[in-house]
């Protein structure tokens, strides 16, 4: 099974840890665990609040929020999903910012020995397979298809392909031995030392990987907008660097 987030199911709402009343509940893509449990450690030290996280992907946040779910801060992985809750005014525009970007990659496990050209994929799987991320909902599964698919692997790889919930389960599929390739983010990659990065994805061969973050309209915390000023200040963002992110233009 794949590491497990600090996530569990309660009435339909995901619902993270037993908040303080100053405390920051922030949902947030599942990419982001290691960057932001370091990142939310820091800020209390700074200011005295803490975050409680909330780790999921992102599509699955999202309709959380949209079902009144009790966050006061939501970082998606991707436009779409930020759009989606701006469009049903389920988020403060005002406060919207993109806190980093990310690189698409190709891993295996560490201890594999074999060749991987980018756009030969299909030749170094044979019959095994590859974790992504659900395709149809997930942006890290997006981001990989749209890759694919403008290399013309997608046909080639697509009976090979096994879909996780979000990126982290794929990731941890090519960890394990269970997947002989993934493709992942490149701080998924940093984050998880069973892995090696084989290949990187053409940034033009996506969409840019984007995360927005914004404070949730229904929130209540006067801290949600400082915490999100904090993501973009110097010390979140060395942290989100040396976690494999990329800074945003």
């Amino acid at each position: 099974m794949f590491k497990k987030f600090s996530v569990v199911v309660i009435a339909s709402f995901l619902v993270a840890p037993l908040a303080h009343a100053t405390d920051i509940n922030v949902f947030a893509a599942a990419s982001m665990k290691n960057a932001l449990d370091e990142i939310g450690a820091v800020y209390k030290t700074k200011s005295g609040n803490g975050i409680v996280a909330t780790y999921a992907a992102t599509g699955t946040l999202a309709k959380q929020i949209e079902a009144l779910a009790p966050a006061d801060v939501f970082i998606s992985a991707d436009e779409t999903w930020m759009d989606y809750l701006a469009g049903k005014k389920l988020i403060n525009d005002a406060t919207r910012h993109d806190i980093a970007g990310n690189t698409l990659v190709v891993v295996k496990a560490k201890d594999a020995k074999f060749e991987v050209k980018i756009d030969k994929l299909a030749d170094a799987l044979g019959q095994d397979k590859i974790a992504l991320a659900d395709v149809k909902s997930v942006p890290a599964g997006k981001y990989a298809k749209a890759a694919l698919e403008k290399l013309g692997e997608w046909a080639a790889v697509e009976k090979n392909v096994v879909m996780q919930d979000n990126v982290r389960a794929a990731l941890s599929l090519v960890a394990k031995g269970e997947a002989k390739l993934g493709v992942v983010y490149g701080s998924d990659a940093k984050a998880e030392p069973k892995v090696d990065v084989v290949a990187t994805f053409a940034d033009d061969s996506h969409a840019p990987i984007l995360y927005p973050a914004a404070v949730v309209a229904a929130s209540t915390n006067a801290d949600a907008e400082k915490f999100i000023a904090f993501l973009k200040g110097a010390e979140a963002q060395a942290i989100l660097l040396k976690d494999g992110f990329t800074q945003v233009k």
